[in-house]
């Protein structure tokens, strides 16, 4: 299908109840250099990604501290400050010793740290989305619900988001604040977080699939996704997207680039209809796959 369509084709979603978004929104990370370390390679067409945004009615960003580290905050802020109509979520709880590596830290007053300098480069007065990028196995799991349940009464943070989390995480996060949103790996062909996700649509909340457009194996040339992409005339990856909104009323993907024109793909992605059938089928094979994928990783 050509590039066209906007995110209004994927519905809305309330975060917290509250802050109305369309579903599909956009992920922030790829806005830098190789190893999410730096600037990006073309810095002037990951400005021009930001800035197309709004044109495809992506209202909501996420994005982290660590994504650079600090660069991808600071283009958006540089682009799209102040935020009309704009949901910006970010992250905080990870350190960046180096180029694709990733340390966790969950001290408190780190946390803390992470917020008050996000505020600064974003030039806001409160995050709207604050999310716990990793929970620190290091440090009391209480510890750090509760330094941000502080910053959340303190008026620095409106709402709370938790990352690669199960089930029994968010149930003792609860206690602390309410859970708006969580960010775990989920797609056509990766089901760890099946549970999760089911969770998050009983309680209401919102399912930020990182990773939404991949599909694998499943998308080589003659395989049945990519047959069924050519009978819609989509793209293999449009096609895993429309799954992942489909799957879930509290879906909120997020596919991330530092191109314009797949920003364009991404989006219209939105627009491709599938049947129950097709979605059935789709469900079918990615199932498949994750149970092939588990079996060979159990032989190893």
């Amino acid at each position: 299908m050509s590039n066209t369509g906007d995110a209004r084709h994927s519905g809305q979603f309330r975060i917290g109840g509250e802050i109305n978004v369309h579903r599909l929104g956009f992920g922030a990370m790829r806005l830098t250099g190789k190893g999410i370390w730096g600037e990006p390679a073309n810095v002037e067409e990951a400005r021009r990604v930001l800035r197309r945004l709004r044109d495809l009615a992506i209202d909501f960003i996420d994005t982290a501290d660590s994504y650079g580290p600090e660069v991808s905050e600071r283009l958006i802020a540089e682009e799209l400050a102040p935020y009309s109509g704009l949901t910006i979520a970010t992250k905080g709880g990870l350190t960046r010793p180096g180029p694709d590596q990733w340390v966790v830290k969950g001290e408190p007053t780190y946390l803390r740290d992470c917020v008050e300098k996000s505020l600064s480069r974003l030039r806001l007065k409160r995050i709207d989305l604050w999310q716990l990028h990793r929970i620190d196995p290091k440090v009391p799991r209480d510890e750090q619900f509760s330094v941000i349940a502080d910053m959340q009464r303190e008026g620095l943070i409106r709402f709370v988001g938790l990352s690669e989390v199960k089930v029994e995480d968010i149930e003792a996060a609860q206690k602390h604040f309410k859970v708006a949103t969580v960010q775990n790996l989920y797609n056509l062909a990766n089901r760890q977080s099946e549970a999760v996700l089911d969770y998050c649509e009983r309680q209401g909340i919102g399912f930020i699939p990182w990773y939404p457009l991949a599909a694998g194996q499943l998308s080589a040339p003659g395989s049945a996704l990519s047959s069924m992409a050519e009978r819609l005339g989509a793209t293999p990856g449009q096609l895993a997207l429309a799954w992942v909104l489909k799957r879930s009323r509290v879906m909120l993907p997020i596919p991330g680039t530092s191109s314009v024109q797949h920003l364009e793909e991404n989006t219209a992605a939105a627009a491709v209809e599938l049947s129950d059938q097709d979605f059935s089928e789709l469900d079918r094979i990615g199932k498949q796959a994750w149970a092939e994928a588990q079996a060979q990783a159990a032989k190893q």
